[in-house]
C-alpha cells in the first residue's frame, strides 16, 4: 500500500495552530506518510511534528467555510488546526484518521525513520541475557541459562534464553510448562545479593476444578528453596478471582502440593478496570469547572490512585518476603504478563539501588517488560481519548512508571534519572520513531527483525548529550533498601502527566533552574574549601608554629 492514496490534500496553507499556555502558531500544515506537520515563517516559533501514531481521536467541526479539527494525542496533549476551506478539512482529517489507524506493524515509522545522531552503542545489543547472567553467576553457580524456548515453541511469550534452577533440566521444563498459562513455567527474576533469595514470575498454574498437579512444576518451584526454608506465592488476584479462574481451567497452587509455600492473594486490578480508570482520571484533570467537589469526586472516581497504591503495596510485601523475612517468592496472576511485571520491576526497585540508576532501569524495562513478554503493541494501541471500544488496551506500564515517580519523589537523592526520564518512556511506549516498544514479546520482534531494521531507543538516550538532560543533580548512590511509604496521604497526582498540558510548566522550569544552579555552585565553594584545607596542610607541613592544637 501507497501512503499517497491515503493523502487527498497534502499541504494546505493558511493553517492556524492553537495549543495550551502556548502562543498561536499560523503557517503551512503539511501532511507525509508518518508526520502531520505544521511550520511557520514566523521568527522564534517552535515547528510542530506530529506522529499519527501518537493520535487518539480526532473530532472535527465547521463554522461557515472555516474548519476546526481537534487532536487529541496518546500523550495526552490537545491541540486544535484552524483550517480554511471545508473540502481541505475534511480532506485533512479523514486523511490523519485512516493513518493513524494502520494496523500493519511494518508500516510503522521505526522501519522508515534513519538516524540524524551517530549511533555510538547499539541499544540493542545492551541488555543481553547472557551478559546480565553474567552478573549473577558472579554470585552464585545454582542458576543456568536455558535455550528451552529458543524457537519459541515452549513459550509465544517467553524470550530464548530464561534463567532455571540449575538442578531442572530441559526435558523438565518441557513437561511442565503446558501446566502454566502460556507455558509460562517460573523462570528467574531477581537474586537477592544480601541473602541469596529470589524473586520468580510464572503465569497461572492451570489446576481447573478437578485439582490438577503437576510433579515437575512441584519440583522446580521448591528447587530454589534453602533447606527448612518456606517460600511465599504472591498471587495478584483476589481469592473469588482465583477461584472464577480455576472455573475456566486456570487456577492457583494448592497448599496440599506445596506445603512448604505459602500463598497471598493481592488485587491488582485487571486491564480493562485499568484502561476505565485511566479515561475517567484524564476527563477529571481536563475538567475546566473549578468546582473543588466535582474536582475531588472525579478524582476519586477513576480509582487511579487506588491502583498506584494496590501495586505498590503488593511491590513493598515481595520485597519484605525477600530482604526482612528472607525468603524466597513467586509471583503470578493469571498471564503473567501485566500485574506480575509491575510487582516484581516495582521490588527490584526498592531493593536493588542497581535499578535506580539510569542504565541499571534501562536493563530492568528491557528484562522485565520487554523480553518478559508483556504486550506492548496491544496495550498501547490507544489512551485516554479514543473513540473505539477498547479491546486488549491498558495503561499497565504507564501504572508501573507512575509508581516509579512515586518512590522517586519520596526518595529524590537515591535515583540517578529525573521525572523527565520517565515521562519520555511514557511517550515511547506509546508513540516512538524507535522500533523498542514495538510487538508484544521476543518472538513478535524476531519475526519483524527489529534489531536489523530499527533503531533502539536506548541508542538515543544513552548519549551523553541526552543523558545530560535526564540525570538526576541531587542523586547521591545509595546502597541500602528503601521503603517507600504507601499511606493514602503519601501519594501524590503525578502533576507531569496528567496535568502536563493543562498548566504552565515556566515556573517549574524556573524553579529546577535554579536548583541546578544552587547545586553547581555549592560544588564549587566544597572545591575553594578542599583547595584551602590542602593550602592549610601545606603551610603547617612547612611552618610547625601554624600547627593547629
Amino acid at each position: 500500500m501507497e501512503f499517497a492514496e491515503l493523502i487527498k490534500t497534502p499541504r494546505v496553507d493558511g493553517v492556524v495552530l492553537h495549543r495550551p499556555f502556548m502562543p498561536t502558531v499560523e503557517g503551512t500544515l503539511c501532511l507525509t506518510g508518518h508526520h502531520l506537520i505544521l511550520s511557520s515563517r514566523q521568527d522564534n516559533t517552535e515547528e510542530l511534528w506530529l506522529l499519527h501514531s501518537n493520535i487518539d481521536s480526532i473530532e472535527k467541526r465547521f463554522v461557515g467555510s472555516l474548519g476546526s479539527i481537534i487532536v487529541k494525542c496518546k500523550d495526552l496533549r490537545v491541540i486544535q488546526l484552524d483550517i480554511p476551506g471545508m473540502e481541505e478539512c475534511l480532506n485533512i482529517c479523514n486523511s490523519v484518521e485512516a493513518l493513524s489507524t494502520l494496523d500493519l506493524v511494518s508500516l510503522m515509522y521505526p522501519f522508515f525513520y534513519r538516524p540524524m545522531f551517530e549511533v555510538m552503542e547499539d541499544g540493542w545489543k545492551s541488555f543481553l541475557p547472557e551478559d546480565v547472567f553474567k552478573d549473577l553467576e558472579s554470585m552464585t553457580d545454582e542458576w543456568r541459562l536455558s535455550e528451552v524456548n529458543k524457537d519459541f515453541s515452549v513459550s509465544p511469550s517467553y524470550p530464548p534464553l530464561v534463567a532455571v534452577p540449575k538442578d531442572i533440566d530441559d526435558e523438565t521444563l518441557r513437561k511442565l510448562a503446558p501446566f502454566r498459562h502460556s507455558g509460562r513455567f517460573p523462570v528467574l527474576s531477581y537474586y537477592h545479593r544480601k541473602n541469596g533469595m529470589v524473586m520468580m514470575r510464572a503465569g497461572q498454574p492451570l489446576t481447573g476444578t478437578n485439582g490438577r498437579r503437576c510433579k515437575e512444576d512441584e519440583k522446580l518451584i521448591n528447587a530454589t528453596l534453602r533447606p527448612g526454608k518456606r517460600g511465599y506465592i504472591i498471587d495478584t488476584r483476589t481469592i473469588s478471582v482465583a477461584q472464577q479462574a480455576k472455573a475456566r481451567g486456570g487456577g492457583f497452587e494448592s497448599e496440599a502440593n506445596y506445603p512448604q509455600w505459602r500463598r497471598i492473594h493481592k488485587s491488582i486490578e485487571r486491564a480493562n478496570v485499568l484502561q476505565e480508570s485511566l479515561i475517567k482520571l484524564v476527563e477529571a484533570c481536563n475538567d475546566q469547572s473549578h468546582s473543588m467537589d466535582r474536582w475531588l469526586s472525579k478524582l476519586e472516581a477513576s480509582s487511579w490512585q487506588t491502583h498506584v497504591k494496590e501495586i505498590l503495596t503488593t511491590a513493598c510485601l515481595a520485597a519484605q518476603c525477600i530482604d526482612r523475612e528472607g525468603a524466597s517468592v513467586l509471583v503470578h496472576g493469571t498471564e503473567g504478563t501485566d500485574s506480575t511485571l509491575q510487582v516484581t520491576s516495582l521490588a527490584q526497585i526498592i531493593l536493588d539501588p542497581t535499578c535506580r540508576t539510569i542504565r541499571g532501569f534501562q536493563g530492568l524495562v528491557e528484562r522485565e517488560w520487554l523480553q518478559a513478554g508483556h504486550p506492548f503493541q496491544q496495550r498501547c494501541a490507544q489512551s485516554a481519548y479514543s473513540n473505539n471500544k477498547p479491546r486488549q488496551e491498558a495503561p499497565v506500564f504507564l501504572l508501573f512508571l507512575d509508581c516509579v515517580w512515586q518512590i522517586l519523589r519520596q526518595f529524590p537523592c537515591s535515583f540517578e534519572f529525573t521525572e523527565s526520564f520517565l515521562v519520555l518512556l511514557f511517550e515511547h511506549a506509546y508513540a516512538s520513531q524507535f522500533g523498542t516498544f514495538l510487538g508484544n514479546n521476543a518472538s513478535e520482534r524476531a519475526k519483524l527483525s527489529l534489531p536489523e531494521k530499527t533503531v533502539s531507543l536506548w541508542s538515543w538516550v544513552n548519549r551523553p548529550q541526552e543523558l545530560e538532560h535526564l540525570t538526576n543533580p541531587l542523586y547521591e548512590a545509595n546502597s541500602l533498601v528503601i521503603w517507600p511509604s504507601v499511606a493514602p496521604q503519601s501519594l501524590l497526582l503525578w502533576e507531569g502527566v496528567f496535568l502536563r498540558w493543562n498548566r504552565s510548566s515556566k515556573c517549574f522550569d524556573e524553579a529546577y533552574e535554579e536548583m541546578v544552579h544552587i547545586i553547581e555552585y555549592n560544588k564549587e565553594l566544597q572545591n575553594k574549601v578542599n583547595a584551602l584545607r590542602r593550602q592549610l596542610a601545606q603551610l603547617e607541613t612547612e611552618d610547625p608554629l601554624l600547627q593547629t592544637p
